[in-house]
C-alpha cells in the first residue's frame, strides 16, 4: 500500500478495495519501525489518526468523499495543531500544545485528511539541512549520513520512506524544494498568500509560504487542492481564485518557452547535477518545449539580500518568546531582565541566536539604511529580473540544488558553505514567485531536483510542466533500499 502514490491510494479508497483504517495501521507499523532510524517524527498521534480514518471510512462508505478523504499525512511541526505538541523543533516550544489548529490544518481536516503526526524540522524553520532541530538530526532515507534537506527535511523524510502519503512543509528561502531535492520527492512552494499563515508560526513574514509534498506532482496538486484559498484571518492571504489544479494537468507543453538562466550554470553547482538538470530539459524539449537561454543578472545577490531580510523579521517575529507567556521558562529569575535572558538563551538553539543578533544588528539605528532598506532595494531588483524573464518565456527551469545531498556535520561549522545551499531557491521568496522542485536523476546514489519557477499564481502551470516530465520519466518513483 505504502509505495503507490497518492493519487493511486484515494482511488482505491473511493472504489472500497481499500479502508482508510487499514492505510493508517500500515503507515503507522512503518513509522514503529523505521522512524527509530531516521528521526523524521517528532510525535505520532495513533489514536487520533485511527478516529479520523475511522470517521473518513464512514464517510466513503455514503459516496461522499473527496479525493483526500482518508488519506493520511504528516504536518510539518510549525502548524498548530489542537491538543498536539508544536514544537518547531525547538526546546523554546517543547511542550507547546496550540489551543487551535492553523488554517491549513483546519483545511485539510475538512478535506477528510487523517494526521498520522507531526514532522521534525530546523528550529523555527532555520536551516538547510535538518541539524538544528533541538530534537536531533533528520536521516535522509537514501543514505542515513546524509541530510535530508531543510527546514522541511522532516516531511521529505517522511514521503522518501513512505511513511505517510504527503506532508506538509513551509519554503521561506527554499525550505520545500531543497529537502525535496535532497530526498527525491516533489515539492511546491505556492506564491506568496496563496496558503494561509494562521497558525503557521513565523519566521520571517514576507518570506513564509506553506505547501505541499508528495511523490509526484498529481499528488502535490491534490493537496495544494485542499490547502490553497483566501483567509481573512491571515492579512496576506491572497483573496485570488483558486483553479482546479488536478483539472490542467494533462495539457500539452508542444511550444511551451522554457527559460534556462546562464547565471543558475556558473560556478558553484556540481557538474554532476548540472549533467541531470540538462538531460531533464532536453526531454522536455524532446516533448515539445523551447529551451530559451535567458538572463536573471542580480542571481548573485539573492542570498545575501535573503540573509539580511530573513533575520530581520525573525528577530521581530521571535522577540515574543520571552518566557512570560507562552514556552520556555527559565528557573528561579532573580528580575524580569534575568528571566528574558536566561529563557531566551537557553530556549533558543544556536542558528536561531546567529539570526536573531544579525537581524537586531541590521534594523539598529545607524544600520537599518545600509543593510536593510539596501537588502529591499535588491529585493525589487530580483522580482524585476524575473518580470523581464517572463516576457520572453513561460516558465524557468534550473537546478533545484548546486550539490546532492552532503554529510550530516561536513557543514555545521561554517554558515556561509551551508546558507549557499539556498543560491538557486531564494529568488522566489524574495519576489512571491511559485516554485517546484521535482526528481531529475540521481548521481552517486542520490536524487537531483529540477526547479521551474512561474508568475505569479501560475501554479497550474508548474503542475502540468512537472506532471508531464514525469509521465514520460520513473525518477520521481524510485525508492530508497532502506525503507524495504
Amino acid at each position: 500500500m505504502h509505495d503507490k502514490t497518492l493519487a493511486q491510494q484515494a482511488a482505491l479508497l473511493a472504489s472500497g478495495e481499500l479502508k482508510s483504517r487499514e492505510l493508517v495501521d500500515h503507515y503507522l507499523q512503518r513509522i514503529e519501525r523505521l522512524n527509530p532510524a531516521l528521526n523524521a517524527y517528532l510525535q505520532v498521534d495513533a489514536e487520533g489518526a485511527r478516529e479520523q480514518a475511522a470517521k473518513a471510512d464512514d464517510i466513503l462508505q455514503q459516496g461522499k468523499g473527496g479525493p483526500l478523504t482518508g488519506i493520511p499525512i504528516a504536518h510539518k511541526d510549525i502548524f498548530c495543531t489542537q491538543g498536539i505538541k508544536t514544537t518547531c523543533g525547538s526546546r523554546m516550544l517543547e511542550n507547546f500544545i496550540a489551543p487551535y489548529n492553523a488554517t491549513v490544518v483546519d483545511k485539510l481536516n475538512a478535506a477528510g485528511v487523517v494526521t498520522l503526526g507531526k514532522a521534525n524540522m530546523d528550529e523555527f524553520a532555520m536551516g538547510s539541512s535538518n541539524e538544528n532541530s533541538y530534537f536531533g538530526a533528520v536521516a535522509n532515507p537514501w543514505q542515513h549520513d546524509r541530510v535530508p534537506g531543510g527546514s522541511s527535511g522532516g516531511s521529505a523524510a517522511v514521503v522518501a520512506a513512505q511513511l505517510a502519503s504527503a506532508a506538509t512543509g513551509t519554503d521561506t528561502g527554499g525550505s520545500i524544494r531543497q529537502p525535496a531535492a535532497f530526498c527525491g520527492v516533489t515539492g511546491i512552494k505556492p506564491t506568496y498568500g496563496r496558503v494561509s499563515r494562521y497558525g503557521m508560526v513565523a519566521f520571517a513574514s514576507s518570506l513564509d509560504q506553506g505547501g505541499p509534498m508528495a511523490r509526484t506532482a498529481e499528488d502535490c496538486a491534490l493537496l495544494l487542492q485542499g490547502m490553497a484559498g483566501h483567509d481573512v484571518r491571515d492579512a496576506t492571504s491572497s483573496d485570488v481564485a483558486v483553479p482546479n489544479f488536478s483539472s490542467q494537468l494533462n495539457k500539452d507543453i508542444k511550444g511551451l518557452r522554457i527559460g534556462v538562466p546562464e547565471e543558475y550554470f556558473a560556478q558553484g553547482l556540481d557538474s554532476a547535477v548540472a549533467d541531470s538538470v540538462t538531460e531533464a530539459l532536453a526531454e522536455l524539449e524532446r516533448m515539445g518545449a523551447i529551451l530559451k537561454t535567458v538572463s536573471l543578472p542580480n542571481q548573485g545577490l539573492c542570498v545575501p539580500a535573503y540573509y539580511i531580510i530573513a533575520p530581520a523579521e525573525a528577530s521581530s517575529n521571535l522577540s515574543r518568546f520571552d518566557g512570560v507567556r507562552f514556552g520556555h521558562r527559565c528557573e528561579n529569575p532573580q528580575d524580569l531582565e534575568d528571566l528574558y535572558k536566561r529563557s531566551r538563551g537557553e530556549g533558543f538553539g544556536p542558528e536561531v541566536k546567529r539570526r536573531i543578533l544579525i537581524g537586531a544588528y541590521t534594523l539598529s539605528a545607524g544600520y537599518y539604511d545600509a543593510y536593510y532598506r539596501k537588502a529591499q532595494q535588491v529585493r525589487q531588483l530580483v522580482s524585476n529580473d524575473f518580470t523581464a524573464a517572463f516576457e520572453e518565456v513561460d516558465v524557468i527551469a534550473g537546478p533545484t540544488t548546486p550539490t546532492t545531498a552532503f554529510v550530516r556535520g561536513e557543514k555545521t561549522d561554517d554558515p556561509i558553505a551551508m546558507y549557499l545551499n539556498d543560491l538557486f531557491t531564494v529568488s522566489a521568496n524574495l519576489s512571491g514567485l511559485p516554485g517546484l522542485s521535482a526528481p531529475c536523476g540521481f548521481v552517486d546514489g542520490l536524487p537531483v531536483g529540477l526547479q521551474l519557477v512561474a508568475p505569479a499564481n501560475e501554479e497550474s502551470l508548474l503542475l502540468n510542466v512537472a506532471h508531464r516530465y514525469q509521465s514520460s520519466t520513473d525518477w520521481h518513483l524510485q525508492s530508497p533500499a532502506t525503507i524495504d
